[in-house]
């Protein structure tokens, strides 16, 4: 690269805690500056990560001429308007997942990244990570044969307070946005959009989605069984099957992991990683790449799939049994 990508960071929580520690290993990118709706919050990660541009608002963050790109690191609802700002100010954008509330919004913003020729990307990290590259890699060399079957599960536990941002409607809370989108773009990866779908959704205590059973057929032939649960801690594995042979990933499938190829005739070849911590930057040296080429999406995630991911958990979430009056 010519020079590492400046990052300006919008948001301070975990995610974006996260994102910033992992920039620390590479040479590609660089966190310099953070914003939030709090100055003490920006002071916080500013002095945690050793980010010298702090600001207390995110039109400052967007406005600085010293940032190249924005990571959204903010609640579902603030997406659209977060990355609406970035954009504004003629910043290529990485935008959290889930990538929006909507279909809809997600297609507003797709739009505007593409009228004003800017780059833009979902974060969604488990795409970049070394094991997902190598399974990719096997697929698409017809190891597995033809694909028949996806399985992807993504269940954790939180205690039920009404104001974490799972449970809490105004910060987007939903099983589907927050764990759901791991399995479905999981499966997108390697299917594309299901054609047909069965659904059963069940609601937390707040009456957001807390727990879904996902059944999604394709054209192929192929189907995925994808479950997520904010009520239990699942045993967050995948599998991918094929006529061939199938491939087994370890917990966290979604998280740097290892897997194993397993032949019809019962041959086992094991695929080991050294990864740490958590692997968030992979995605950043993705976004470095796809600047210094020119482009404005990325082939690995490209914004036509983000928008139709969006689309088929929004589908999922219309199925949701309303809470039962008492």
């Amino acid at each position: 690269m010519t020079r590492a990508v400046r990052w300006g960071v919008m948001g301070t929580g975990k995610i974006a805690a996260t994102f910033a520690r992992d920039l620390q290993l590479i040479e590609e990118g660089d966190v310099v500056a953070v914003g939030s709706r709090r100055q003490s919050s920006a002071e916080r990660f500013g002095d945690e990560f050793g980010v010298a541009r702090r600001y207390d608002s995110y039109e400052a963050l967007a406005a600085d001429s010293n940032v190249d790109a924005v990571y959204v690191a903010t609640p579902h609802p603030l997406h659209l308007e977060n990355a609406t700002l970035a954009l504004a100010h003629d910043k290529p954008v990485l935008v959290e997942k889930a990538f929006t509330m909507t279909g809809a919004q997600a297609r507003e913003l797709v739009a505007l990244a593409r009228s004003k020729k800017l780059f833009m990307m979902e974060a969604m990290w488990t795409r970049f990570l070394p094991h997902v590259v190598a399974l990719r890699d096997i697929v698409a060399r017809g190891k597995l044969g033809d694909l028949v079957m996806v399985e992807a599960d993504h269940g954790k536990w939180f205690a039920p307070d009404p104001d974490f941002r799972l449970f809490a409607p105004e910060l987007g809370g939903s099983a589907m946005l927050d764990l759901g989108v791991y399995p479905v773009s999981f499966a997108s990866m390697l299917l594309g959009p299901p054609s047909r779908m069965v659904a059963m959704v069940d609601p937390a205590f707040t009456g957001v989605d807390g727990q879904a059973s996902m059944i999604f057929g394709y054209e192929s032939g192929a189907q995925a069984l994808l479950t997520c649960t904010s009520r239990a801690r699942s045993a967050t594995r995948a599998c991918i099957t094929g006529t061939e042979a199938r491939i087994e990933i370890d917990a966290d499938f979604y998280a740097p992991t290892s897997f194993r190829l397993i032949t019809r005739a019962g041959e086992v070849t094991d695929y080991r990683f050294d990864v740490a911590p958590r692997g968030l930057r992979f995605q950043a040296i993705e976004v470095a790449r796809c600047l210094e080429a020119g482009l404005l999406e990325s082939p690995v995630m490209p914004l036509d799939e983000t928008v139709a991911i969006m689309e088929t958990m929004e589908r999922v979430m219309a199925t949701l049994e309303p809470s039962p009056v008492l």
